[in-house]
């Protein structure tokens, strides 16, 4: 749903919840994408897997609750769900390159138009790169989403024509959730489904990357 303003990133959050499909398996990236667990519609049946070794993770757990050995893949306490399983994480990457998870949800420095995903390292010099499970999940998922802000800090595009990262990716990314709108990556250019404070002629005057009206 459109909005006047910028979403925030619960709201991002939110949204790619929603549109996740019903009983999926599917794996959050560290950072922003852990929100998601929160705003999943209970009785979905969406299991969630972390590459630290754990399937069918819950919430975030709230305070008060905080169990020391149950953490997400960056190292957030979380809840364990009926039924949860634990594994050595030899295994859980075994069900990250087996193509077994529907879909992974990954936060980007860039996205490329062509879907190339940039989201391990800016290759500044005094950068420190955390691969962790990106390139596995990237090149494993059914379906990778990326939850990201569209401008960086000083207001430069993170869609990009090219990424000027290094990649972790190529050709990997299907929907890309930002603040400003929600774009689908397409053979001819990108897709603006919906915006959020912002106009497709603002976007288009914006950003130097093919868009279609979604």
């Amino acid at each position: 749903m459109p909005h006047d303003r910028p979403l925030t990133r619960e709201e991002i959050a939110a949204a790619v919840a929603r549109d996740i499909p019903p009983g999926s398996y599917v794996n959050l990236g560290i950072g922003a994408p852990t929100l998601v667990a929160d705003h999943l519609p209970t009785g979905s049946g969406i299991v969630l897997h972390t590459e630290n070794g754990m399937l069918d993770m819950g919430p975030a757990a709230p305070p008060g609750q905080v169990d020391a050995d149950l953490t997400n893949a960056g190292k957030q306490p979380v809840t364990e769900l009926p039924g949860s399983s634990y594994f050595h994480s030899a295994d859980s990457f075994a069900m990250m390159r087996g193509g077994h998870l529907d879909v992974a949800v990954l936060g980007a420095f860039q996205v490329s138009a062509a879907g190339d995903l940039a989201n391990w390292h800016t290759g500044e010099p005094d950068a420190v790169p955390a691969v962790g499970g990106a390139m596995d999940l990237a090149t494993g998922a059914k379906r990778v989403v990326v939850m990201m802000t569209l401008f960086a800090r000083d207001g430069s595009p993170k869609l990009v024509p090219a990424c000027t990262y290094p990649l972790t990716g190529v050709r990997c990314v299907d929907r890309v959730y930002t603040d400003h709108a929600t774009f689908d990556v397409r053979p001819d250019g990108l897709a603006v489904l919906t915006t959020h404070g912002t106009t497709y002629d603002e976007l288009a005057a914006r950003l130097e990357v093919p868009l279609l009206r979604g």
